[in-house]
């Protein structure tokens, strides 16, 4: 970044502090105020599509397929997929190769909750593709909402690990290299209960949160190494594996039911999430860095 300053604000800065033109000259006064310098940084070159290779946690279904499939549509020649489910991460490469047959598509199981597990299937990817320049962390939990007072306590640590543990481990074992390459692009997925209070989501909206502030601040450490991170907070999104289940009965379909009525846009659906993805990870949001975006039809302003 180049900052310039002006001479007439030099000169008013001279005033403010009482010194003169006599006393100081411009360059003298600069070289007195380190804080004041003019200072270059280098800008990093984002990569292209084509020169990038994308690992999805979680990219079976929902969400993260349709990432998937969007960032092969786009250019993505070198993908791995990685989940528990061995059939159907079976299904969903043959999804995606469907769309690009030339790309070099994979899945590679591994449970990203698991220290040691989700460290072996990074490296496998590592083998697999090489560099991992895209990563975006698409995990759900099989939590659906409830009110605290009728949450067991004993069930708190489980919740919190299901939702928190998955993006902040991929993201600390993909760093290391994205930091020697000075480039790298993390997209994480949170949700609206990180900015909405809501009944039935106060463990939830803490994990949320969690993840939310994990992406901003490793986006301020990380921005110095060419590495941007920024984090989307959907609230429902129509057609997704976990929505069917939690609109299924009790309080969480009520719940739901009702943030559906406000969508007046439309409930977002698993495409609509996975084109801001795509967005954030192309060279075109070379300088996007740190937000939380809410994708949700208007079911709020969060």
């Amino acid at each position: 970044m180049l900052v310039y300053h002006t001479h007439s604000f030099n000169k008013n800065l001279r005033c403010l502090l009482g010194i003169s033109s006599a006393t100081v000259s411009h360059e003298n006064f600069r070289r007195n105020q380190p804080g004041l310098r003019a200072v270059s940084t280098p800008k990093p070159r984002p990569l292209s599509f084509a020169e990038s290779g994308a690992l999805i946690v979680g990219g079976t279904s929902g969400v993260g397929l349709a990432t998937a499939r969007q960032l092969v549509a786009s250019g993505v020649k070198r993908i791995a997929l990685m989940a528990r489910n061995v059939e159907r991460g079976a299904r969903a490469r043959q999804t995606i190769l469907a769309v690009a047959p030339d790309s070099d598509v994979r899945f590679v199981p591994g449970d990203a909750n698991d220290p040691a597990r989700a460290r072996e299937a990074h490296d496998k990817v590592k083998d697999i593709i090489g560099s991992i320049d895209i990563l975006v962390n698409s995990t759900t939990s099989s939590f659906a909402p409830e009110l605290f007072h009728k949450t067991p306590v004993a069930n708190i640590p489980t919740i919190i690990n299901q939702l928190v543990v998955a993006p902040l481990q991929m993201c600390g074992l993909v760093l290391p290299d994205m930091r020697q390459r000075g480039t790298g692009v993390i997209v994480n997925i949170a949700s609206d209960a990180a900015k909405s209070a809501t009944p039935g989501e106060t463990i939830i909206g803490a994990g949320m949160a969690a993840i939310v502030m994990f992406s901003k601040a490793l986006a301020v450490e990380a921005k110095r190494d060419g590495i941007r991170v920024n984090v989307l907070t959907p609230s429902l999104i129509a057609g997704t594996p976990l929505t069917e289940t939690i609109m299924k009965e009790g309080f969480s379909a009520k719940l739901f039911e009702k943030a559906a009525s406000l969508a007046h846009l439309g409930v977002p659906e698993a495409d609509d999430i996975a084109a801001m993805i795509t967005f954030l990870a192309s060279p075109q949001a070379a300088r996007i860095t740190g937000q939380a975006i809410s994708i949700n039809g208007g079911i709020s302003a969060a």
